[in-house]
């Protein structure tokens, strides 16, 4: 007799994909939150965080510089356009430097760095995964959470803001640049309006915006490499995973996170 198949219901299906969705979820947020409590208890696997740390900030430091010196040139060109009509070319200092250090700077870093080292992690762990590596630690008594997640999410979180702090100054030398060839601005009014333009809330925003987006590409690309399964073609498809999801939590929580500090140091 033919196999009869069970015909799924547009409901069904969806509460599956719901439950399926809601069980991914819960199980990243439970392995996010044991990476950040082992921080604070031993051991702790510095050498490990130091290489993650080298390869993160070190490495993604050049693409990191490229690209802002040509997002503040840019920046100046497009803000000095619609001043001009006002005649206030000076205050091009201030529009750049605000731009970068409270949204620019934070966002477009955690995307770059997203896209570099996020697929680079979970890669690795899902090698570390399909050939077993992963199972050999727990039979020799060592927490892969600890071992491997938790150094890469503390090089993640200190690194960021400091590819941060890089692309905010080399944003700003980009722009002056092209500010005192097209604009004629001296050194002098460009760099002291673009200095006295920012506050303590405004320096405060980047610095917790790229603590946050750290921890979010760290997590997310972890959590995507240990939970390969397939083989090779798993490990693809956790790669592009960990870009993607990484990238699109980066952005949500940039929202609320803009909001919110917005309404803390308004």
């Amino acid at each position: 007799m033919p196999e009869q198949y069970e015909a799924r219901s547009p409901i069904s299906f969806l509460g599956n994909a719901l439950t399926h969705w809601i069980l991914s979820v819960q199980e990243y947020t439970l392995l996010a939150f044991e990476s950040l409590i082992n921080i604070f208890t031993p051991p702790l696997y510095w050498n490990d965080a130091l290489q993650q740390m080298d390869s993160i900030g070190v490495g993604s430091l050049g693409i990191v510089a490229c690209v802002y010196f040509f997002i503040g040139g840019v920046m100046v060109i497009q803000t000095a356009a619609q001043f001009e009509r006002f005649g206030q070319t000076a205050l091009t200092g201030d529009a750049v430097s605000l731009a970068l250090v409270r949204e620019l700077g934070p966002a477009i870093t955690a995307l770059l760095v997203a896209g570099r080292n996020a697929s680079g992690i979970a890669s690795e762990l899902g090698s570390m995964v399909v050939t077993e590596q992963v199972d050999a630690m727990r039979a020799l008594g060592t927490d892969p959470i600890r071992k491997l997640m938790t150094p890469r999410v503390i090089a993640m979180i200190t690194m960021v803001p400091l590819l941060v702090a890089v692309a905010d100054l080399v944003g700003l030398i980009g722009g002056f640049v092209v500010a005192y060839f097209s604009l004629r601005l001296g050194a002098v009014q460009f760099w002291t309006r673009a200095v006295d333009a920012l506050a303590f809330g405004d320096i405060a925003q980047g610095f917790v915006k790229s603590v946050v987006f750290g921890f979010i590409i760290s997590t997310v690309a972890c959590y995507q490499g240990l939970r390969v399964k397939g083989g090779t073609q798993g490990v693809g498809r956790a790669t592009t995973s960990s870009v993607v999801v990484s990238s699109v939590l980066v952005l949500i929580a940039d929202f609320f996170l803009a909001k919110l500090l917005l309404f803390a140091f308004r």
